[in-house]
């Protein structure tokens, strides 16, 4: 795969291109400049040959490249009864907080994500933020506060390799965490959407639910290879639930509410599990050479923004603080480069940066940020 290949996205329906005008370099939303591998594109040039889109349901071959995936990656050994299907984790969220938070609070450890931050909003439940620690080379849970909070809580919305900051936990990290989410009753929903792209040598990705098997029963796993094989609009994602009664708590909210995945997800999804790992790799190896140009480029021409480099993800949470702008996001729009707000993560005077495109549009708009703070 040609990773430095540039597409031209402005004569599609591009939301990450067509937001701002042409002048602005777009490295702001969660979607990434490449191609999908060809394994997805034959898998979807089948459905549209047949050319009929009725509805349809996940295959048994489906169902073994999931588990199979579970099982190969994490000795994760799920049974087909355990997953449920949906149409992206941004709704599993929402039921989550639905279906678990009761009368009780909701726990989010910020900066993170904004639908982590809507989804107790939107379910009428209290939300409880416990800022990460930042520290000198990575950022860390609050332990002690989680533990002070977890008593009036019901539930934990864990982001794992976690978005804006990097972080991909270590296993005595999600142990304390899980240790305190079952202390206190508290349902742990993960999402790690992100687990396929860890791109410091030497991590790995733990789900949290493989800890043990009282872990696994306290919580509900959410996972898609929209993230990975850059396919957000098919519309697959799924949650791996082992706790009946969880499940059935989770289903009954679904229900009426959340339509199902159509076929097109399921056919990439498939795709993607079953022989899209050479691919995956090749991706990883770009963007950790990606991740390293960026980590350079900031420490030699615009030491002003602070930049913790995360162990995973394609995102880059960047401290502009130091540059006293009165609205870093419009600063930088300004001078063409479109990036997200930190405030929407709930941390104001942060941008996040998407370093998921070719080596040259990184470039592109690195230097048109360097530029912008020259002129200040």
């Amino acid at each position: 795969m040609n990773f430095d290949r540039l597409i031209n996205r402005r004569d599609s329906d591009s939301v990450k291109w067509n937001r701002y005008p042409q002048n602005v370099t777009p490295l702001w939303v969660a979607d990434m400049d490449f191609q999908a591998p060809d394994c997805i594109q034959d898998a979807l040039s089948k459905i549209v040959t047949h050319n009929i889109y009725g509805y349809t349901r996940p295959t048994k071959s489906l169902f073994k490249a999931v588990t199979s995936m579970l099982a190969e990656k994490y000795d994760w050994q799920v049974k087909a009864t355990s997953i449920v299907w949906l149409p992206g984790v941004t709704s599993a969220l929402n039921i989550s907080c639905r279906a678990f938070a009761e009368n009780k609070k909701v726990l989010i450890s910020t900066p993170i994500y904004p639908p982590f931050l809507g989804a107790p909003k939107f379910s009428e439940k209290e939300m409880v933020q416990v800022p990460l620690t930042k520290g000198a080379t990575r950022y860390e849970m609050d332990f002690g506060e989680i533990q002070k909070q977890a008593k009036d809580s019901a539930l934990y919305l864990l982001c794992n390799p976690h978005n804006p900051v990097g972080r991909v936990y270590e296993r005595d990290e999600l142990k304390r965490l899980a240790d305190i989410c079952l202390a206190q009753k508290m349902v742990i929903c993960a999402d790690e959407i992100h687990c396929d792209l860890v791109l410091e040598k030497g991590k790995r990705h733990i789900p949290i639910a493989t800890l043990s098997p009282e872990i696994e029963q306290n919580t509900i796993t959410l996972m898609a290879p929209s993230k990975t094989y850059n396919t957000p609009s098919l519309g697959f994602a799924f949650a791996v639930i082992p706790n009946n009664k969880l499940r059935q708590q989770f289903r009954r909210v679904m229900k009426g509410i959340v339509s199902h995945p159509g076929s097109m997800g399921f056919a990439a999804a498939e795709a993607a599990y079953t022989h899209g790992e050479p691919w995956r790799l090749e991706l990883v190896d770009y963007l950790g050479k990606n991740r390293e140009f960026l980590q350079n480029f900031l420490r030699s021409e615009l030491p002003e923004i602070g930049y913790i480099p995360g162990e995973g993800t394609y995102l880059a949470w960047l401290d502009m603080r130091k540059l006293k702008l009165d609205n870093p996001i419009q600063f930088f729009l300004k001078h063409g480069v479109g990036l997200s707000d930190g405030a929407e993560f709930a941390e104001p005077g942060f941008l996040r940066l998407n370093f998921g495109c070719p080596l040259q549009t990184l470039k592109e708009g690195l230097l048109k940020m360097k530029k912008a703070v020259s002129e200040q």
